[in-house]
């Protein structure tokens, strides 16, 4: 195992997160519904017989994508996006009091990039991570305070992103909000609100069901998408504490970003739970990723063919630096 050093990550680790309630601004709600380059340590480490390190080192990683065969991550943290080709990681973009989070990939072949900040801002990036726009606010003017957490893009050329509340110590209001981009659109509109902490989203291969997680409450929640973006026929989808015995009872054990696979299944990080729950869609467990490099598992990318996961996991949720890492698994039919 070797390592090569990123000298300002840790100079530039700014923000002072002591748990999800200070990672993203995760709240209370009086569930109206039941639920309501070079960095890191880079080379291929057996954690155990199916779970290999890949990148270490990391402050705050999460978003991983892959594409082409590199493999792209942020961490909100160090304020950056870098790519790993499979041997070296460099650092594409910094951008100071971003947060960089949430990670999407456009039919343009350019990133959308959730700044998680709590005056939070969409970035959109080229694969080298030149900034190519930024919005700070939506149609109406109305800025993206509560940071945004999450984005995805749908197959039309759409996108929804998760805002998902005021910075706390303990949570406190109700106000997450979903957002979407309409195909060809230059604004940003709120299409959904009253969310508990919203954080990962996903869209359902038919381009019919968005799902979106409430962190605090354990639940997930879907909606219908409309011919127009917009979201109806609001339920409950899942609460985790049903699916799997919790692993403490702190507020921020929900769930965190998810991925959506080409069958409909739903991979998605339990936050402070230190794994990741395959779902079905109609909501049965299908399988618990176990994961040993850390209880902070924040989000995970298919591999080629979907045969492989990229899971980025912090190894303490209480580490003000979110100090972690990206590992690679075996996934399950």
């Amino acid at each position: 195992m070797t390592m090569s050093i990123f000298p300002f990550m840790n100079l530039i680790g700014s923000f002072k997160f002591s748990s999800l309630a200070n990672r993203k601004g995760i709240k209370m709600r009086a569930n109206k519904i039941i639920c309501s380059a070079v960095g890191a340590m880079l080379v291929a480490t057996a954690a155990r017989a199916d779970e290999i390190t890949i990148a270490s080192n990391l402050l705050g990683p999460e978003g991983p994508l892959y594409v082409d065969g590199n493999l792209y991550y942020v961490g909100w943290v160090s304020n950056t996006l870098s790519k790993w080709d499979g041997k070296t990681a460099t650092v594409l973009n910094h951008t100071p009091g971003c947060g960089h989070n949430g990670l999407a990939l456009t039919k343009r072949k350019t990133f959308l990039l959730a700044c998680t900040e709590e005056h939070g801002a969409i970035l959109e990036l080229d694969l080298t991570g030149k900034q190519l726009r930024r919005w700070d606010a939506d149609k109406n003017g109305k800025p993206f305070d509560g940071g945004i957490n999450d984005i995805v893009v749908t197959a039309n050329g759409g996108a929804y992103a998760t805002v998902f509340g005021p910075y706390k110590d303990l949570p406190t209001s109700v106000a997450g909000k979903i957002l979407y981009l309409a195909p060809g659109s230059e604004k940003w509109v709120e299409v959904a609100d009253d969310l508990n902490y919203a954080n990962g989203i996903g869209v359902s291969p038919d381009q019919k069901t968005l799902y979106v997680s409430e962190t605090v409450g354990n639940c997930m929640l879907k909606f219908k998408i409309n011919d127009d973006g917009s979201l109806s026929d609001r339920s409950n989808f899942a609460l985790l504490n049903l699916l799997v015995k919790d692993k403490n009872k702190s507020w921020w054990l929900g769930p965190d970003s998810m991925k959506i696979d080409s069958k409909g299944n739903i991979y998605v990080a339990q936050w402070f739970g230190g794994k990741v729950l395959k779902i079905s869609p109609d909501g049965k467990l299908l399988h618990v990723f176990e994961i040993t490099a850390g209880d902070g598992t924040t989000n995970v990318a298919f591999g080629e063919g979907e045969k492989e996961l990229y899971m980025t996991v912090v190894k303490d949720p209480k580490d003000p630096q979110a100090k972690g890492s990206i590992v690679k698994i075996a996934n399950v039919k």
